[in-house]
């Protein structure tokens, strides 16, 4: 279909990306099975995608809208629609060509409510696609996140690490304990299934890998596996060949949040203006937030 098709004049949103392999990595981290349903929801501020599972594990992606080269928002409000996570990466994955920035424009609504896509690298040839909507379904449990204390309970560790210590932690239907102690400033992270199995991160002995670490009394929480294996399953292999920081925080009633950066940045400047930690410039990284919800658990220690 030719670009003539997109009508803009009634669209709550019209945005242009300059690399499309960017988004489809920031969505394909939070896409943990193979039929997902998303909620996504638009602003002045840019796009949030919602993906939520059985009541206990909630993603958030984060586009804000200086990822974008071109940002037109006109509506009042803040318009959510429901569509399949899997359909919308595969479908933006086929605008993405290897070794190649593309770029795409979107559109919402179409003339249907759908969410239209079309290729804008050159105005002789245009791939267009759209995707049905739906009403979004209601977001099931409450994930706002309330810090601990006065004193944030967090670490920053690298992806690479904090990804093959829940990998080596795994046991069927297990639950994964993740103790934090001041004294020394240490992270635990615990597995029981036939055995039990320990990795223990000391903050002094360990800056290369655990690049942060803030704790005031010692706490301890246990997150089915499963969900926590959710955080960092699909997390790209750019952010995991990067090394870069993804940080950990433990709120109020042991509600853990992990947060990952990926980035949206053009390959050509996708390594510049990085600082020690691994961060980029904010403009061009899309942020991460899943939200685990701890076991019950008696012994849970909690000072």
């Amino acid at each position: 279909m030719s670009s003539s098709a997109i009508e803009t004049d009634t669209s709550d949103l019209v945005c242009q990306l300059d690399n499309v392999q960017g988004i489809v990595d920031a969505l394909s981290t939070v896409r943990w099975k193979r039929h997902q349903d998303a909620v996504v929801e638009l602003s002045e501020h840019g796009i949030v995608l919602i993906v939520e599972e059985t009541g206990c594990l909630q993603a958030k992606v984060y586009l804000q809208k200086e990822l974008f080269i071109r940002y037109e928002y006109t509506a009042q409000g803040r318009p959510r629609f429901g569509l399949s996570l899997g359909l919308f990466v595969d479908c933006l994955n086929t605008f993405s060509v290897p070794g190649h920035s593309s770029s795409i424009e979107i559109q919402y609504p179409g003339p249907d409510m759908q969410l239209l896509i079309k290729s804008a690298d050159s105005l002789d040839d245009c791939i267009y696609a759209e995707i049905r909507t739906r009403i979004p379904e209601t977001i099931s449990w409450d994930y706002n996140f309330e810090p601990a204390g006065s004193t944030p309970l967090s670490f920053t560790v690298k992806s690479a690490v904090l990804k093959e210590a829940i990998d080596d932690l795994e046991w069927p239907g297990s639950s994964i304990q993740i103790i934090l102690k001041p004294v020394p400033p240490s992270v635990t992270f615990r597995g029981e299934g036939h055995g039990d199995l320990q990795i223990d991160l000391m903050y002094y002995a360990n800056t290369d890998l655990l690049i942060a670490f803030h704790c005031d009394h010692e706490v301890s929480y246990r997150y089915k596996y499963k969900f926590l294996r959710a955080t960092t399953s699909n997390v790209p292999s750019n952010v995991i060949k990067d090394n870069r920081g993804s940080k950990l925080t433990i709120g109020r009633g042991g509600m853990l949040k992990v947060q990952h950066l990926v980035s949206v940045a053009r390959p050509s400047t996708s390594h510049q203006h990085v600082d020690s930690a691994g961060y980029q410039q904010p403009s061009r990284i899309a942020y991460i937030e899943f939200f685990v919800k701890p076991e019950e658990d008696e012994d849970t220690v909690n000072d």
